[in-house]
This record gives structure tokens, sequence and C-alpha cells, in this order.
């Protein structure tokens, strides 16, 4: 999966990501679709950070990791009508 920011900066999930990034950025792609407020999109990705693959312990969050979570969080708000 490729996400294109907005200085069309492309991040490939598949070369720039490790596969325990890749893994929360399923869950939280999910969670995306389904959270009824920014504030529990961010526990969310928390959590998932702070848990780790397969409860495998923490995951530092790299800055493409934020700089996708910015997007999904743009997403978020225009899904809830907080744009």
């Amino acid at each position: 999966m490729i996400f294109t920011l907005h200085n069309n900066r492309q991040i490939d999930t598949e070369r720039d990501l490790t596969a325990a990034e890749r893994h929360i950025l399923q869950k939280l792609l999910a969670w995306k679709s389904v959270v009824g407020s920014l504030d529990a999109f961010r526990e969310k990705a928390r959590r998932a950070f702070d848990a780790g693959w397969n409860n495998s312990g923490p995951v530092r969050e790299r800055d493409e990791m934020r700089l996708i979570i910015a997007l999904m969080e743009n997403d978020l708000r225009s899904r809830l009508g907080n744009d």
C-alpha cells in the first residue's frame, strides 16, 4: 500500500515500514472506520504501539508512521465532520 502525503512524498508500506508497523497499521485502518472520535482513535493507536505485534512489546513510532497516522486522522476528522 502506498500513502501519498500532502507534499506528494510517498510512503510504501512494504518498503518503508517494519512488519510490526504494518501489523499496527492494519489495526488502525480498521479502527479508523468505526471509532466515534479522534481521541478514541488516538487511544487505539497508543495501545497498539504499546502492545506491539501479537503483544510482543512496545513498537517505536517512527516518522513514517507518524505521517501516515496524521493522514488517517485527517480522514477521520472529515468522516466525523470535524474538518
